[in-house]
């Protein structure tokens, strides 16, 4: 950046310079034609007042070295020339100078010489008598005054950038300074910014470094869950496995253990399923299908698929919905009652109950999941969605749950725009409460990804 910073610094003040230098130029050399033509004005004026006397001829010719006078017939003819004979010179009537004086009173001209590198300026006046007089003088072609001056003013300019260079370098390196104290005091947030327009820039880098810190955390985290959370089932299946190969388990012990077996390799199943489920909704590409669904016909659907478990529970069951459509995608919204009911039983109580409401307020629709469980503490309602996260780890392995369940709750109420509260006590059970807008999502992917 300070290389950068540096290039673009001599890149501008070299543009200056050369500028400077060019418009420099083209001022002097119009302020020396303007000069130059002033000068011949003044002469041939005043030797307009001579012309046609008896000494003109003699004055005109002492001039020869200084100035070159000439007297142009309206026809275009060349009366009198000071340097040459009249009579050996063309006619002069297509001369720009000569033209322009015919009609305007005066004209002027500059003709450049190649090959003697001098230039002859021109002025002519129309006199009384319709002749014209012209008066010229050469002059060394002020390009080649230039040319001449190139070395000098070569090693002008290099002067010029090596001390712009030094500047350049004093003034980057303190542009510089209050970047790099920001760097090394970012968690300060904004009292570390120096220039106040650098404040949003900082707070927008200091959230994002605190996102890309907790987010590293919890892959860290939830990698070491996943294989600790997988270790307990694959043990458990080795461990069975083993004493039925090594027949220890006779009789009625072969099938208890084949059941251990299939119980976990079937926890081990929902526990892979799941941790897939949240990777996917946690890919940038990953994409909801948005249509129009009727909540309640959802949840009906689900309450339905879950009275098997719900009864082995010795839990019951209880519906009540009104007519909500929402914008939505549908199989996120099974999974996401599916799994609010689906903890509400496990986490219940014997002869419990799990009440599931759908109902519409304004331009609103709540979806509220109610049990009357065991409940959650005020300090874990916070942390309850959390991956891995278990109130009772105990009961919640007895009961085949991953703690994945409300983390999925989570994420596909942040990919549509919901809302999650929930209101829960000790050993009276909880409430949890889902709000969605009417209208649906209509945010975009990254957008959602800030709520997960």
């Amino acid at each position: 950046m300070r290389r950068k910073i540096m290039i673009n610094y001599v890149q501008v003040l070299t543009a200056a310079i050369v500028l400077t230098i060019v418009l420099m130029t083209l001022m002097t050399y119009n302020m020396f034609e303007e000069r130059m033509v002033d000068d011949l004005r003044v002469d041939a004026r005043v030797l307009a007042t001579i012309a046609g006397t008896e000494r003109a001829e003699q004055i005109f010719s002492e001039l020869e070295k200084e100035l070159r006078v000439t007297i142009v017939a309206p026809s275009g003819a060349v009366i009198y020339d000071n340097r040459m004979e009249a009579i050996r010179m063309d006619s002069h009537a297509d001369r720009p100078e000569i033209v322009s004086a015919m009609t305007h009173g005066e004209g002027r001209d500059i003709r450049d010489s190649k090959t003697l590198d001098r230039s002859t300026f021109y002025y002519a006046m129309r006199l009384e008598s319709g002749f014209v007089l012209r008066v010229a003088k050469e002059s060394t072609s002020i390009w080649s005054v230039y040319a001449r001056a190139v070395p000098l003013i070569l090693v002008l300019m290099l002067a010029m950038l090596a001390v712009c260079a030094l500047i350049a370098e004093r003034l980057t390196q303190k542009l510089l300074e209050p970047v790099v104290e920001m760097a090394q005091h970012l968690k300060e947030g904004n009292e570390a910014a120096v220039y106040p327009e650098m404040e949003p820039f900082i707070s927008m880098i200091a959230h994002q470094h605190e996102e890309i810190i907790r987010s590293a955390n919890m892959r860290v985290e939830f990698t070491a869950n996943v294989s600790h959370e997988l270790k307990t089932p694959l043990t458990s299946i080795s461990g069975y496995a083993e004493l039925i190969e090594s027949g220890m388990a006779e009789g009625e012990m072969i099938g208890r253990f084949a059941g251990e077996i299939k119980r976990n390799a079937s926890r081990l199943l929902t526990l892979i399923n799941d941790t897939i489920r949240l990777s996917q909704m946690d890919a940038t590409s990953f994409e909801v299908s948005m249509e129009s669904v009727d909540l309640a016909q959802i949840a009906g659907q689900v309450v339905s698929q879950l009275q098997v478990n719900a009864a082995k529970m010795k839990v019951s069951l209880e519906l009540e919905t009104q007519h909500a459509v929402i914008e939505a995608d549908r199989q996120m919204m099974e999974e996401l009652i599916y799994n609010l009911c689906d903890n509400a039983i496990r986490y219940n109580v014997r002869g419990g109950s799990v009440r599931v409401e759908i109902r519409p307020v304004r331009e609103r629709v709540m979806l509220i999941v109610q049990d009357t469980g065991i409940g959650i503490s005020k300090e874990n309602q916070e942390r309850v969605f959390e991956r891995f996260y278990r109130v009772d780890k105990s009961r919640s392995k007895a009961t085949g749950g991953t703690g994945l369940g409300l983390a999925i709750v989570k994420h596909i109420a942040a990919k549509h725009g919901a809302q999650i509260s929930m209101d829960s006590e000790l050993g009276r059970g909880t409430s949890i409460t889902v709000s969605f807008d009417r209208k649906g999502a209509q945010m975009r992917q990254e957008d959602s990804d800030d709520h997960i």
